[in-house]
């Protein structure tokens, strides 16, 4: 990173203007670490998660709380992150939320049973929702002239895509030759030097008006998404009919209503409705929830066959799961050059069905089968199938917005995929542990434990599988946006 980083600022540092800040390339550097901590504290704590709930006694119930905590958070307060972060100063709360993120991070690490673990995944999270949107503020109004915005927001995505992959690298080795526990304390050190920096080198900058937050739009979404969560949750023990289950999963729907009325009124909504009114982004929205749905379920069930059924080590796995981050770049480099010529409608059917072929492979997976044959070929499947789905998202939001909603629309398909994760992980985690559950009812031979979470895992492969092709017949049935349609130069950006 540092290397292109100078790069850049040999080839263009001669030619800024007066206006332009002659500190960027060191802003992009530090916007670049900030940007890199947040996606890789997702895949970097879902190597070391077996080793985690070993160590915290976590049910199988709880364990995907680790995760959810986090992408429940980010995704569920983005919105409402990015008005503060414009309204008290995008500098200021991106060196705030850096702080925090380091003590969240250092809280996380020093856990000494769940609760403090996942109280501590939802602080980074909420700290994430801050920085992630500043991130990008900070990178619009400091690279003003367009050919070096380009290049900034080229290595901000290349940061973005390519960090899953070194945290799968990262998590292995830090659970292998460290312990579960550095995943997370790494980023205090990190942090704290990257706040550091941006207060010398970062210019603030800040949005104009009146300040209106829109604290009951925030409260009445993240309060149901949460209590959904905790009812998909609580399925797993207390069975879908009892009464905590339908209660939570009724009262969450209902402040989840409770929003959209909130929205409809409020004089400064979180999320204007007619953002998401239009057929082509609300296609588009909706789709890039359920491949959220879809997507951390497949991350969490894959981590634990490979650990728990073939034994691989925390190292093995993350390089394990390298060809699925390959895949996903790859594709979305073709697919960013695909789009403007056959537009979104296209690449997102087709990803779409790709993907879902390829969960259809992983129920194949049994006790003993190899990782070349049944696990490779889905993954590079999957992966190939979801990098021509991801940057059509990112420019399918934009088709038809307004200008003052188009920030608005952007963070929605990061906080769609944030929620869908969220959701996703809760509910087929439970329809994993209920699978487990019946199959060791009727099954007591010798082998039957080593065989019964294999069959929860096929059962959650193919519920991730439905839950796709449920996506990519929203795509084809909904989005009618022409490659003529697309905002020039909005094909390149990286979803995820």
């Amino acid at each position: 990173m540092t290397t292109t980083v100078d790069a850049l600022a040999t080839g263009t540092h001669r030619e800024a203007s007066p206006g332009q800040d002659p500190q960027r390339f060191r802003a992009l550097f530090i916007i670049a670490i900030a940007q890199l901590m947040i996606v890789l504290d997702a895949s970097v704590v879902t190597i070391a998660l077996p080793s985690a709930q070993q160590a915290l006694h976590i049910s199988v119930q709880n364990r995907q709380w680790a995760l959810t905590a986090y992408t429940l958070a980010f995704g569920g307060l983005l919105l409402i992150g990015g008005r503060v972060a414009d309204f008290l100063g995008r500098k200021r709360m991106f060196v705030i939320s850096l702080l925090g993120f380091a003590a969240a991070s250092a809280l996380g690490g020093l856990a000494q049973d769940a609760a403090m673990l996942f109280g501590a995944r939802a602080l980074q999270g909420a700290f994430a929702a801050i920085m992630a949107p500043a991130s990008l503020s900070l990178l619009t109004v400091t690279f003003t002239e367009a050919r070096e915005r380009a290049r900034a927001f080229g290595v901000y995505g290349a940061v973005a895509g390519g960090g899953a992959a070194i945290g799968l690298v990262l998590g292995g080795l830090l659970t292998q030759y460290a312990s579960w526990r550095w995943t997370l304390l790494i980023n205090t050190p990190i942090a704290i030097v990257t706040a550091l920096a941006a207060s010398r080198y970062v210019r603030e900058s800040k949005s104009e008006g009146e300040r209106r937050y829109d604290l009951p739009g925030a409260f009445s979404a993240t309060a149901g998404l949460l209590l959904l969560v905790y009812g998909f949750t609580r399925a797993g023990s207390s069975g879908w009919g009892s009464v905590p289950t339908v209660a939570m999963l009724a009262v969450g729907a209902l402040l989840l209503v409770t929003f959209v009325l909130v929205e409809r009124g409020s004089r400064a909504p979180l999320l204007p409705l007619r953002v998401v009114m239009d057929r082509n982004r609300g296609g588009s929205f909706l789709a890039s929830l359920l491949v959220g749905i879809a997507l951390m379920g497949t991350f969490l069930f894959l981590t634990y066959y490979l650990q728990g059924t073939l034994h691989y080590s925390a190292l093995k796995s993350g390089f394990a799961f390298l060809p699925f981050s390959g895949g996903i770049i790859v594709s979305a480099m073709v697919a960013s050059q695909v789009l403007p010529r056959t537009g979104p409608r296209v690449l997102m059917t087709g990803g779409l069905a790709m993907a879902t072929l390829g969960l259809a492979w992983f129920t194949q997976i049994g006790a003993h089968t190899a990782y070349l044959t049944h696990v490779l070929p889905a993954e590079l499947i999957v992966s190939t199938g979801l990098g021509f789905v991801f940057v059509p998202f990112s420019s399918t939001a934009l088709v038809g917005v307004a200008h003052q909603d188009a920030g608005v629309a952007s963070a929605l398909v990061n906080a769609t995929q944030q929620v869908g994760g969220s959701l996703g992980t809760a509910l087929l985690n439970t329809i994993f542990t209920s699978a487990m559950t019946s199959y060791l009812l009727v099954h007591h031979g010798p082998g039957a434990q080593l065989v019964a979470p294999v069959h929860g895992y096929t059962v959650g492969f193919m519920a991730s599988a439905v839950i796709l092709a449920l996506a990519m017949a929203v795509s084809f049935t909904m989005v009618r946006a022409s490659r003529h349609d697309i905002p020039a130069g909005e094909g390149g950006h990286l979803a995820l």
